[in-house]
């Protein structure tokens, strides 16, 4: 009877896994990590700093502002199971710039349009930042 290594023990496997411990190791994910939990907070918040609280607007941006943050904390804590994710954030990124349009009966003011675009337009960067970091060659 033979056995087989668990699949924990598979040398690729733990290639990866060093892989991404070095990546995630380097300032430039580390800040990427940081600003995109920034911009998820921001986002977050959003909605009574530039005074759409009471727009429809302010849900779809207290939604994508938490969905960010946390996929920021995931990067941070478990960046070999999560980098892969980087294109949620570019997604999010992109729904916050379409969303004062989108989102039907929301009154959109110069300073939300704004706002969204600008919050949105780092996300899509940090996202594509992130998921480009995963990407790189090992040495």
């Amino acid at each position: 009877m033979t056995t087989h290594p668990r699949i924990e023990e598979h040398p690729d496997l733990l290639a990866m896994r060093a892989h991404a411990a070095e990546v995630s190791a380097k300032p430039a994910v580390q800040m990427a990590e940081g600003l995109t939990l920034l911009t998820g907070l921001y986002m977050a918040i959003s909605p009574w700093v530039v005074g759409f609280n009471g727009n429809p607007l302010a849900v779809s941006n207290v939604v994508t502002g938490i969905a960010l943050a946390v996929l920021a904390l995931g990067f941070g804590s478990a960046y070999e199971r999560t980098f892969g994710m980087g294109w949620v954030a570019a997604a999010i990124g992109a729904w916050t710039i379409i969303s004062p349009w989108a989102v039907q009966h929301a009154s959109a003011t110069t300073g939300t349009i704004v706002s969204n675009t600008i919050t949105g337009v780092v996300a899509v960067l940090l996202g594509l930042m992130t998921t480009a970091m995963a990407r790189t060659k090992r040495r």
